[in-house]
């Protein structure tokens, strides 16, 4: 390769790095805390995961089809700078969404305030309530007082409430004066109960089912509409950039590139919260504190729009693209070993769209801030790059198998973990699973797979394996869970995760020793191989088995 060509592909990777990290850390700082901004909203867990879930299969379906027109019609460039531009706006939509009741985000907002000890400050400027003031409350023995006590806070919160959503002031008019608000009249040994936890009933609301139903229209629309402008866009820019490096004979630089998307994704996440905690719950009448997720979203994205402008769009001749995933399909239905490895990662994917969707819901509810919440994302990311130093050794001293068995095992651990936690960082340690329970998997799935794939096929391969597992699998999981965690609660959503994960483990590895252990010939590791790493009788050996295992070998398949 000439020294010109080689200074236009690492040019073409620096900027296709660039691209990755700001486009990372722009989806790093919205996507992650979706359902918990749709829970302020007043949304309920199973129309969380109904949303959620269509836009799972949106991505799936979608994306794959677009990036192909766009391919095909010789438009990636187009494309790929409309996409980021479109997204910038219809992701500014969910912000203008009205929330059903300020008494829902207030009491959310609360929580994560009274855990980082910062006192609750309100667009009005009147003095907010804080945890002081539940405990002098309780300090007082004569019952009169503390009823007094009592009307007094209700009046301030009537004031600290009186920008009320069009919504709430109907449902104020149709019922009674208690609802949303402490009840003195009926039971005030129930109404005081703290039950040495910081969630605290004085906010909870009656939500009228009229008024949620139009919030869920309005949330959908807006994600179905953003989803289908926003998935093409990695695909485009992922399949012209592999194109490109395999036109200049590059590809294997092809695979490191994951590695700037998560740290753009760890600084994203990190960097918005930080900011997000240190303001107020809303930054005016009607628009909560959450919105910020969105604005860093839109400028990061569009300074990721700037940087598109240098990507490097090849236009391939070649037309083999559905040929190939019609290959990797059959392939999949044909071995063994690709079967055990769809189910495991569709399976996976069911059971990892519960901790993305409700994990944030459980660490809200033990009280933690935005700031923890975002560290945890940053833990799991950065545990993944420092193991993958170690992934050859890791799959050499355990195998493909052997690998596999110990992220479900990571994985199981992690959900039965997240059903127990007690305070607002507790979530930290156990993030560093992430590295095994996902890394890991993805590197000896792939590894798996690749010994059995036909030449030409292992991309597609990983490409159909990774959308059953975060397209069909996570869409499943996300509308299940939901349901889930409406009628049993998350503790009981995440042991049941755990221990259907555990018996896989066992299923896996019993199919696992029945399976024959055949390794078909991948031939284009062969022809990268380099002759001087072996002796003479190694590749005389090879020879050898090259010439058995092709004779056994079935070349009559038609792909």
């Amino acid at each position: 390769m000439s020294t010109n060509k080689q200074w236009d592909v690492n040019k073409a990777l620096a900027v296709a790095s660039l691209f990755h990290f700001l486009s990372s850390a722009g989806n790093a700082c919205v996507i992650p805390f979706l359902t918990l901004y749709f829970r302020q909203l007043g949304l309920t867990a199973p129309l969380v995961g109904i949303i959620i879930g269509i836009k799972h299969l949106i991505s799936s379906l979608w994306a794959p089809l677009c990036s192909y027109f766009a391919k095909s019609h010789r438009k990636r460039k187009v494309l790929i700078t409309g996409s980021l531009l479109c997204s910038v706006g219809t992701g500014l939509l969910l912000t203008l969404v009205p929330p059903l009741s300020k008494n829902v985000m207030y009491k959310y907002c609360n929580i994560s305030q009274q855990s980082s000890t910062t006192d609750i400050s309100v667009m009005s400027g009147k003095p907010p309530l804080t945890s002081s003031a539940f405990q002098e409350l309780f300090t007082f023995t004569d019952i009169a007082s503390s009823m007094n006590a009592i009307n007094e806070m209700i009046q301030e919160l009537e004031t600290l409430t009186s920008n009320e959503t069009p919504i709430h002031r109907l449902e104020k008019e149709t019922k009674t004066p208690e609802v949303g608000l402490l009840n003195v009249n009926s039971n005030p040994e129930k109404n005081l109960s703290l039950g040495g936890s910081t969630e605290f009933s004085l906010l909870q609301t009656n939500p009228h089912p009229a008024g949620q139903h139009q919030i869920f229209l309005m949330v959908l629309g807006a994600v179905v509409f953003w989803e289908l402008l926003a998935a093409p866009l990695e695909w485009m820019v992922d399949d012209s950039l592999y194109e490109y490096l395999d036109f200049v004979d590059a590809t294997d630089r092809y695979g490191k590139l994951w590695i700037w998307s998560y740290l753009g994704a760890s600084g994203g996440a990190c960097g918005i919260t930080i900011f997000v905690d240190q303001l107020n719950c809303f930054l005016s009448a009607k628009i909560s504190r959450l919105a910020v997720h969105f604005y860093g979203y839109a400028v990061l994205i569009t300074l990721t729009l700037l940087i598109s402008v240098f990507l490097p769009i090849h236009v391939s001749k070649k037309t083999e693209h559905v040929n190939k995933t019609v290959k990797a399909l059959n392939l999949i239905g044909s071995d063994g070993r690709t079967i055990l490895s769809a189910v495991t990662v569709f399976l996976t994917g069911v059971i990892g769209s519960t901790v993305q969707n409700f994990l944030f819901w459980q660490m809200q509810d033990k009280g933690s801030s935005e700031l923890f919440m975002g560290v945890s994302v940053a833990v799991g990311l950065i545990a993944e790059i420092v193991l993958y130093v170690f992934k050859s050794k890791l799959l050499r001293a355990l195998s493909s198998s052997g690998t596999v068995a110990l992220s479900l095992s990571c994985l199981s651990a992690q959900l039965l973990y997240y059903s127990f936690l007690w305070n607002a960082w507790s979530v930290l340690p156990i993030q560093m699973l992430c590295a095994f329970s996902n890394g890991a998997l993805w590197w000896a799935v792939n590894m798996l797979v690749d010994d059995v794939a036909s030449p030409g096929t292992e991309r597609a391969l990983h490409i159909v394996l990774q959308g059953l597992s975060y397209g069909c699998g996570a869409s499943l999981g996300s509308f299940a869970g939901g349901f889930v965690v409406s009628h049993f609660g998350l503790a009981v959503l995440y042991r049941a995760c755990s221990i259907s994960l555990a018996l896989w483990l066992i299923l896996f590895l019993i199919v696992q020793s029945k399976l024959p252990r055949q390794k078909k010939i991948n031939y284009s590791r062969l022809l990268a191989a380099d002759p001087s790493d072996e002796s003479d009788s190694d590749e005389e050996k090879e020879r050898d088995w090259l010439v058995k295992a092709m004779k056994d070998e079935n070349f009559s398949r038609n792909w």
